[in-house]
C-alpha cells in the first residue's frame, strides 16, 4: 500500500533548517529508500512563490502567493511504501523525530487511491 504523509509547517515560523538536520533528514531517507519504504520525497517552495488555481461556476481563477490567510501550509511530503496504516504513521513518526525538540512539524497521513501509473517515476 502507498501512503502520502503531507509535512505541515508554519512557514512564518522562522525557523531555520540546520546543516546538522539535512544531514540526519539525509541519512534517514537514504535508508528508507534502501529498504523500499521510501518511494519519492520533496519539501515545497514557499507559497510566495506559488499559485493557487480555482474551479468555479465553470471558471478558473489563478491567485499569486503568498496565502496570508493560511496559517499552517504543506512544506513538502513523501510517499511512502508500507504493509499497513500503522507501518505508515510509524515511518512517518521516524521522520518527525530527526527534528529534533525545538520544531513544531505535523505530518497528515492518508492512503492512496486508485492504480499506480508511474507518473514522474
Amino acid at each position: 500500500m502507498r501512503f502520502l504523509s503531507m509535512v505541515r509547517i508554519n512557514e512564518n515560523s522562522g525557523m531555520e533548517v540546520s546543516e546538522q538536520l539535512m544531514a540526519d533528514m539525509g541519512k534517514l531517507m537514504d535508508e528508507m529508500t534502501k529498504a523500499g519504504a521510501l518511494i519519492s520525497t520533496a519539501g515545497l517552495r514557499p507559497t510566495s512563490e506559488g499559485v493557487r488555481v480555482k474551479l468555479s461556476g465553470g471558471k478558473t481563477t489563478v491567485t499569486d502567493g503568498p496565502f496570508t490567510e493560511t496559517k499552517e501550509v504543506v512544506g513538502g511530503y513523501a510517499i511512502l511504501e508500507a504493509k499497513s496504516k500503522e507501518e505508515a504513521i510509524e515511518l512517518t513518526k521516524r521522520f518527525l523525530k530527526v527534528h529534533g525538540d525545538e520544531w513544531v512539524v505535523e505530518c497528515e497521513v492518508r492512503q492512496l487511491e486508485g492504480p499506480d501509473f508511474g507518473c514522474g517515476s
